[in-house]
């Protein structure tokens, strides 16, 4: 199975950008659909951005993000990446990243996804 860790968090001005990281081990993260989420305190996870890249290449985003974060993966550091630019406030959260053992379709809900990383914190700087 594979092991996923978040990085990248951190504090970000309003309007600036910051990418966050999740190196998986064990296994390569083709082999699955992946996923980031997001959650606030006393909130539901959150979808953010999905991504398979085996066979076609296929995207999805929440409306939320839509046109300012980009999901994307380098196969050779075995790492998905999440592109965030022009943060607002209310983009404050955790964020986690989730793999998905049926690997040709990615989802939005959090309890298709079997394997998560403990997740990375990013704020917002007031």
């Amino acid at each position: 199975q594979v092991q996923l860790v978040e990085s990248g968090g951190g504090l970000v001005q309003a309007g600036g950008s910051l990418r966050l990281s999740c190196a998986a081990s064990g296994r390569t993260f083709s082999s699955y659909a992946m996923g980031w989420f997001r959650q606030a305190p006393g909130k539901e996870r959150e979808f953010v951005a999905a991504l398979k890249t085996r066979g076609a290449t296929t995207t999805d985003y929440a409306e939320s993000v839509n046109g300012r974060v980009t999901i994307t993966g380098d196969n050779a550091k075995n790492t998905v990446y999440l592109q965030m630019n022009n943060m607002k406030p209310e983009d404050t959260d955790v964020y986690y990243c989730a793999a998905r053992n049926i690997y040709y379709a990615i989802r939005r809900r959090p309890n298709e996804y079997a394997y998560w990383g403990p997740g990375t914190q990013f704020t917002l700087a007031s």
